[in-house]
């Protein structure tokens, strides 16, 4: 673990910007940029014009370590370059902010009213790749559509112990196990989350290090003991289908809890505009997320 970017992340003011977009997604982020489906023929030219946006939002002066504690990365993104340079190196030494890996691979079909991840089967290898390009840690996402207790356990049970491996390889991983905000129950799931949470993290030795990545809680500082624990690095939250402005009412109600947005850091952003406009939107996403982050207004 380097002790600089971990000192970074437990202590920074700021907010992480996910920019982890994988193959299933790509296609609605490309869209929202204004780029269409029918722009692209092949997966990896595809791949190519989200590269661009990514570089476009990296290189921008406003996208800087002074806000932005963290980066997510997809895997693609990761064995490429920013200006020459492979873009985990690119982060850290022009721009300050912190490198991390998505290492999932999708969510499985709904059982118990929860997606588990799909089998990582390239963990090992991905995470050897994660550490040749200094990445500081890893996420993965599942999702807790109802509140089913043995739903929600076995979510948990599965963040654990792949992050048990990912710790072992000497990488912080962020556990995502997202609660849908249309979830019927979201509360209530939320509640049985944390208590989940709360038992495996226990059992962990005293020198672990993880982080959580969750919802914005229907209860105002649910996630707060969690926050507190020294084992937990960080509780970032993610935008979970709000608009910018909705995700930020609600995280600046909650003083445990930064950002990690992915769809509402991007809100705006298209490829027509100028270098100017372009600027001008992600300048002000990141300043409205970031005070959000930092500047709290509890209820």
């Amino acid at each position: 673990m380097d002790t600089a970017q971990s000192e970074k992340v437990r202590t920074g003011l700021g907010f992480f910007a996910a920019l982890d977009q994988s193959g299933g997604s790509t296609p609605k982020a490309l869209a929202e940029y204004g780029i269409p489906k029918d722009a692209y023929s092949t997966e990896d030219e595809m791949f190519d014009l989200v590269h661009a946006m990514r570089t476009r939002v990296l290189t921008n002066p406003a996208f800087d370590g002074k806000r932005v504690l963290a980066a997510i990365l997809f895997e693609q993104t990761m064995d490429r370059t920013v200006e020459g340079v492979p873009t985990a190196e690119y982060l850290w030494s022009a721009k300050n902010v912190v490198p991390i890996l998505k290492v999932d691979k999708g969510l499985a079909a709904e059982q118990d009213g929860v997606q588990l991840m799909k089998p990582i089967d390239t963990l090992d290898e991905l995470l050897e790749r994660a550490n040749k390009n200094h990445v500081f840690g890893t996420k993965m996402r599942s999702v807790i559509n109802d509140a089913s207790e043995a739903g929600i356990e076995a979510i948990v049970y599965q963040q654990f112990d792949y992050a048990a491996r990912i710790r072992a390889a000497g990488l912080v991983p962020i556990l995502e196990p997202e609660v849908s905000i249309s979830s019927l129950h979201k509360e209530y799931a939320e509640t049985l989350l944390r208590d989940a949470i709360t038992r495996h993290l226990e059992g962990l030795p005293a020198e672990a290090r993880i982080m959580l990545k969750l919802t914005i809680p229907t209860e105002v500082g649910l996630y707060g003991e969690l926050a507190a624990d020294p084992r937990v690095l960080r509780v970032v939250a993610l935008s979970g289908g709000y608009s910018r402005d909705e995700a930020c009412e609600l995280l600046k109600r909650d003083s445990s809890l930064i950002a990690s947005f992915s769809r509402a850091l991007l809100q705006g952003l298209t490829a027509e505009q100028s270098d100017e406009e372009f600027g001008a939107t992600l300048e002000s996403s990141i300043e409205e997320i970031y005070r959000a982050s930092v500047d709290k207004q509890p209820a």
